[in-house]
């Protein structure tokens, strides 16, 4: 456990300074993928969720788990398989003989972090039992609404949908998360590194044993969420990202563009990413630093346009490139 305080931890630049120590931390268990672990900060600072995709054997996994180890939070991990249950997720009605009653017996949602490891693995059934935990923070079961506890995350993992025994995700669960990350495979440098550490006996399964520590909780956050509030906004940023989004809409490439909870959701994410870096604005860079991770997942392709290789990225990266930057 830390030896932080409640007084220093309310403080916002020492919450600034121990999420950005969730940097130092990761790097202990993971090589590379910087903006991945960004992306898990600013999806923390925004009351969000992150989609994680890459091949297997990426470190994915690895990557939600030391998050997991360097906050002071309740995590618990689900393996997506297709023979799971709705109910293995969010808990169900058992009954007990000894009272003649039905008491609820809370299934692993019920937590700070929750690691859904592979959820393209399951069918749309149990995958949509975690829309209203990602959406409304409570899970209903019975006519009962039961609140989750705060703060709580989804980071969900997932292989691209064309691999063998996928259900890609429905686009109103894509829509719940707040960001989308691709875990590339690593450079040639980053790959001896890796190597290295398990010659020299690393073991990704235990994260203590490889010096990963709490540097981080959740007053740490509330301090840091109130902070991110504060940041202003200007109104011609506020036109930048409504823009960005309305190109979307019109681009020959797409039958389906970013919608305004899309819009929402590039502002907060801009907002979070100009606090971090110590500013208390924002700013066309924030909006174009952040624009990939939070609109990828919430347009649509043409037919044509994927058997032409154009790919959502290409998209969003032409529209920053042609959409007017405020002065």
């Amino acid at each position: 456990m830390s030896d932080r305080t409640p007084a220093t931890a309310a403080n916002p630049d020492h919450a600034r300074a121990s999420l950005e120590a969730l940097r130092a931390e990761i790097a202990k268990a993971v090589v590379g993928q910087d903006s991945a672990v960004t992306g898990l900060v600013v999806a923390l600072l925004c009351r969000g969720h992150v989609l994680l995709e890459g091949v297997p054997g990426v470190a994915k996994t690895l990557l939600v788990r030391s998050l997991a180890a360097s906050l002071e939070l309740d995590t618990k991990r689900v393996q997506f398989t297709p023979d799971l249950m709705p109910s293995d997720v969010t808990g169900s009605l058992i009954y007990d003989a000894r009272t003649a009653k039905f008491s609820f017996q809370a299934g692993p949602v019920f937590t700070n972090l929750l690691l859904a490891d592979e959820i393209n693995r399951t069918p749309p059934k149990t995958q949509s039992s975690l829309l209203e935990a990602m959406e409304e923070r409570q899970v209903t079961v019975d006519g009962t609404p039961r609140p989750l506890p705060e703060p709580f995350l989804v980071a969900a993992t997932q292989n691209p949908v064309e691999y063998e025994g996928t259900y890609p995700l429905p686009e109103a669960q894509l829509d719940r998360f707040l960001l989308k990350l691709t875990v590339p495979l690593p450079s040639r440098a980053d790959e001896i590194n890796v190597l290295t550490r398990h010659a020299e006996g690393f073991n990704p399964r235990d994260l203590q044993a490889a010096g990963v520590r709490p540097v981080a909780g959740a007053a740490d956050l509330e301090a840091a969420r109130a902070a991110v509030a504060k940041t202003s906004v200007s109104a011609e940023i506020t036109g930048y990202v409504v823009d960005i989004c309305r190109a979307t809409r019109e681009s020959p490439s797409l039958s389906l563009g970013v919608s305004p909870r899309g819009a929402t959701a590039l502002l907060s994410t801009a907002r979070a990413w100009a606090w971090l870096t110590g500013r208390d604005y924002v700013t066309p860079d924030d909006v174009k630093a952040l624009a990939l991770p939070t609109l990828r997942h919430r347009i649509q392709l043409r037919p044509e346009a994927e058997m032409e290789g154009v790919t959502a990225d290409s998209v969003i990266t032409s529209v920053l490139a042609h959409v007017p930057v405020p002065r």
